[in-house]
């Protein structure tokens, strides 16, 4: 594997790298602060760009980017700390329509999302069945050439901005979980749908989406009637992306700033041997983080679905940044309680937001928990965990 960029893949890292630079300084606070990671303003000038289509083919509309260079885009955006979610989601719904979706979807909706015209949000979870997907009590079923949808889902994070909903739906109670589910792409103005707000541990705005009598055409129906597992495991493989490096990419940096600026004392806490140590992990963690990213896309450039490699740096990178800020705070002391951007919190405030925003990263596409079994199932050739204790 040959993780050196190429010289037109260096030409668009400094491209982003320039764009970013352009965008007021205030934007990733202030994207932070509302608790929606996803910049509307930040959105339209990708879709000026056509970098929303950067991944796709040229007949397609798109620029043709490799995978190398849309890594570098994500590195950059993420070291900025521009939260780009909403483009991510919708992005692997489009992927994920390109393989396993209709004719009309692929010359429809996928269009619609690369232009920008559609914004995504991800419909798996339930109140009662958070990881266990396969356990999911909201029905879909038949009436005529078309479904009515009824229940509830949760953690439908960017449902408040979105224009569709990727939901997951139970479309068959008598044969096992698995098999008895069904994907569908429901827009969210439809009649007896409801968003509520969630506020999360992290700082961001999550939601509960509700269901009532919502009727949908055939045509929204994504793969075969109780198919939907099978989908989602094609969008599993695009979602396990390891984000969290980001985020820690973007704490280490500004935790290396915060330590080289000299502190009441007239001294830079990089001075301290306990920071040094906290800086080296975390920075380590970073480096192993970023290989394993590149790894996946590797692999995808060969046209190979990173199932396995998406859970072990997911579960990677969302502990080790969980580590990172732990240690950070512990630096810090007292003063690691200080929060808020433009408050003298250290480091503008980020060592504490992503202190708790880190927790979280262990549980968005999979808790560690459900990415060790499947590690040990499908990678080390385990026995699954029930039988194991049977």
């Amino acid at each position: 594997m040959e993780f050196e960029l190429s010289a037109a893949q260096q030409r668009f890292r400094a491209e982003v790298r320039e764009f970013l630079a352009a965008l007021p300084p205030s934007t990733s606070a202030a994207v932070h602060d509302s608790g929606t990671l996803h910049s509307w303003d930040v959105h339209r000038a990708m879709t000026e760009r056509g970098w929303l289509a950067a991944a796709w083919p040229v007949e397609q509309g798109g620029q043709g980017r490799d995978p190398f260079e849309m890594a570098t885009l994500n590195e950059e955006f993420a070291r900025a700390g521009i939260p780009i979610e909403g483009w991510l989601i919708s992005e692997l719904v489009a992927k994920t329509l390109q393989i396993v979706g209709t004719e009309q979807q692929r010359r429809e909706v996928i269009p619609a999302i690369l232009s920008g015209a559609a914004l995504m949000s991800l419909g798996y979870s339930e109140p009662d069945s958070g990881s266990d997907v396969a356990a999911a009590r909201t029905r879909a079923i038949r009436d005529g050439d078309g479904w009515v949808i009824d229940g509830q889902k949760m953690f439908t994070t960017m449902a408040h901005e979105a224009s569709h909903v990727f939901l997951l739906a139970r479309t068959n109670p008598d044969v096992p979980k698995h098999r008895g589910l069904t994907m569908f792409l429901v827009p969210l103005d439809a009649e007896g749908v409801e968003i509520r707000p969630v506020p999360t541990l992290g700082g961001e705005r999550t939601n509960a989406t509700f269901y009532e009598g919502v009727r949908v055409p055939d045509s929204a129906r994504v793969g075969e009637v109780d198919g939907g597992w099978d989908v989602m495991m094609v969008a599993l493989a695009f979602e396990r992306q390891p984000a969290a490096a980001g985020h820690l990419l973007h704490l280490v940096e500004r935790a290396v700033a915060w330590a080289r600026t000299p502190g009441a004392d007239g001294h830079p806490p990089i001075e301290r041997p306990e920071v040094r140590a906290a800086l080296a992990r975390a920075a380590t963690d970073l480096e192993v983080s970023r290989l394993m990213g590149y790894r996946m896309t590797w692999l995808t450039a060969r046209d190979v679905l990173p199932h396995t490699e998406g859970s072990l740096a997911k579960l990677f990178s969302s502990e080790a940044l969980m580590r990172a800020a732990a240690s950070f705070e512990d630096v810090l002391g007292a003063d690691g309680l200080l929060a808020g951007h433009g408050t003298g919190a250290p480091a503008d405030g980020w060592i504490e937001h992503e202190f708790r925003h880190s927790v979280v990263t262990t549980i968005y596409a999979g808790t560690s928990e459900i990415q060790r079994g499947i590690i040990a199932e499908r990678h080390l050739g385990l026995p699954r965990e029930r039988q194991a204790r049977a």
